[in-house]
């Protein structure tokens, strides 16, 4: 059998010239699989980001005014009598106390030692949690028990009917009053100030 061969000339087949940057360099168009790694690579992003975002926003806290990690506005009628029993603020967890020494301290409701609620004795005159027997007095101040601290206490800022405000320092020490009617006392229940020690 004779074979057959063919005596056309082989034509070459090339592609088309691919276009030219501004610089004089080829630009390549991408392959059908880089495109898709691409938009794959892109969803992702947008993915992962809309997911961050969304947890962000759900783990921040957002206490709103008079719930418990926000702040509370007290008028002056819930101010304490001067070295009268304090005043309790269950859904704020705390307690305002009013000293002797004419001054105003706004304690965390809960005891240092394993987290108990004192409760204020007026027979003592004094805290005194029920679970383990720690004892402070009016202010906070530690007294006996295995309490390792005072109670903590809360920025407070008050306000007074001459217009003049005075807030807690840093260590949360009572805020003198200095003879200056009381209009109104913000507690700030997301500011906690620990106290160090048994002062």
């Amino acid at each position: 059998m004779a074979s057959v061969v063919s005596t056309e000339p082989k034509t070459r087949v090339t592609a088309a010239p691919q276009p030219k940057s501004e610089l004089g360099t080829e630009v390549l168009a991408p392959t059908r699989r880089e495109f898709l790694y691409y938009i794959w690579g892109a969803s992702m992003a947008m993915l992962l980001g809309g997911s961050g975002a969304a947890i962000v926003w759900f783990a921040l806290p957002r206490f709103k005014e008079g719930t418990f990690g926000g702040v509370f506005n007290l008028t002056a009628a819930r101010v304490p009598q001067p070295n009268g029993a304090p005043t309790s603020i269950p859904e704020g967890r705390f307690w305002v106390s009013h000293t002797a020494n004419n001054e105003l301290v706004v304690l965390y409701g809960v005891c240092t030692h394993l987290g108990c609620l004192p409760k204020w004795s007026l027979s003592n005159h004094r805290f005194e949690c029920p679970c383990h027997g720690s004892k402070f007095e009016l202010d906070g101040l530690y007294i006996e028990g295995p309490a390792p601290r005072s109670l903590d206490r809360f920025e407070t800022t008050i306000t007074f009917t001459d217009g003049s405000t005075a807030a807690s320092n840093g260590t949360g020490d009572p805020i003198p009053l200095e003879g200056r009617t009381v209009l109104n006392v913000a507690i700030n229940t997301g500011k906690r100030i620990k106290r160090n020690g048994k002062v």
